[in-house]
């Protein structure tokens, strides 16, 4: 359900021909860029890349930083990374840029399967040279902390799903939303953090019963801060999450006055994956079509490279 798929008769050569010949020109020629690596999948471009190495003694990579500014260089590059080092990347940059970009960690880590934690924390340790859960521990604090720390162990529960303890843990979810103590706090991450995507289904469905209340309505009454922001983001991530994906890009692109780092994460990281499914829920959900809030958000190159990420949304047009 992604966006960016395989190309058909791909020539990774050709490709590396014609994306030296625009970044080697007086002038850069960046509809080419955008033509080439907004069409093709993660492991092709891989393989652009290693052509163009082949070719020009060159890497791509660092010709594509020097000849391209601000955020259409975001982009261009982005899309150069395979999918673990580019979550590795935002997530060394969130946690050791000027200010820690809670939302990028809450974004990543609340999304993603114990596959790609793995893979993510490998790559991170590669690129840095330093660990993921130590950066965490160091630049974030309290029950936030701990609740990230859990999520990147990468241990979920997978497939397995018991109804005879869903009641049991609802309970538990119930007390902590009601007593708010540190002991409490660390049983509601643990539940969440931990349980399968199956159990916790039926968890949700108890406590509505027990409650009265939907889960997500709870926690944001209980609890606030980024602590609460965090545990709202693993419950919908359960549920649905091409429309936490599709939420989360529209707050980036009408609370924050078009919250750039956020919009080129979400496109690049699930271009492949689920971009399809979050462009329907957006429209779904919010009346336009992410295709056209971009078009009336973002302007130039920039806004050229994140339409043909999102392409196939194009209905409103």
């Amino acid at each position: 359900q992604g966006t960016i798929l395989p190309a058909p008769n791909f020539n990774p050569i050709m490709d590396a021909q014609l994306l030296g010949g625009a970044l080697q020109g007086i002038s850069c020629e960046k509809d080419v860029l955008i033509e080439i690596l907004t069409q093709r999948c993660n492991s092709q471009r891989l393989m652009i890349a290693e052509a163009y190495r082949d070719m020009y003694s060159r890497d791509l990579i660092t010709d594509l930083k020097e000849n391209l500014s601000h955020h259409f260089k975001e982009v261009m590059v982005g899309l150069m990374y395979p999918p673990a080092s580019y979550d590795a990347h935002e997530l060394w940059h969130a946690l050791k840029g000027i200010d820690t970009e809670e939302n990028c960690l809450i974004d990543i880590l609340a999304s993603r399967s114990n596959m790609e934690i793995f893979q993510m924390k490998e790559a991170y340790l590669m690129q840095y040279n330093t660990d993921l859960q130590q950066d965490i521990n160091s630049e974030t604090s309290g029950h936030f902390r701990d609740t990230l720390m859990n999520l990147a162990q990468g241990t979920r529960m997978e497939g397995y799903a018991d109804p005879s303890t869903a009641a049991q843990d609802a309970m538990i979810l119930w007390e902590a939303c009601q007593q708010k103590t540190g002991e409490h706090k660390n049983m509601l991450q643990m539940i969440l953090c931990n349980r399968s995507r199956q159990q916790l289904w039926m968890v949700f469905q108890e406590f509505q019963n027990i409650s009265g209340q939907d889960i997500v309505d709870a926690i944001n009454e209980c609890y606030d801060g980024y602590f609460q922001e965090l545990l709202v983001a693993i419950v919908l991530c359960i549920r649905d999450k091409p429309s936490y994906f599709a939420y989360r890009l529209y707050n980036a692109i009408h609370d924050f006055g078009f919250h750039n780092k956020t919009v080129i994460r979400i496109l690049i990281a699930r271009s492949e994956i689920d971009l399809m499914n979050i462009c329907q829920r957006y429209k779904e959900r919010y009346g336009k079509s992410l295709f056209h809030d971009i078009k009336h958000s973002a302007s130039g190159h920039y806004e050229s490279a994140l339409l043909a990420i999102c392409a196939g949304d194009t209905e409103d047009y």
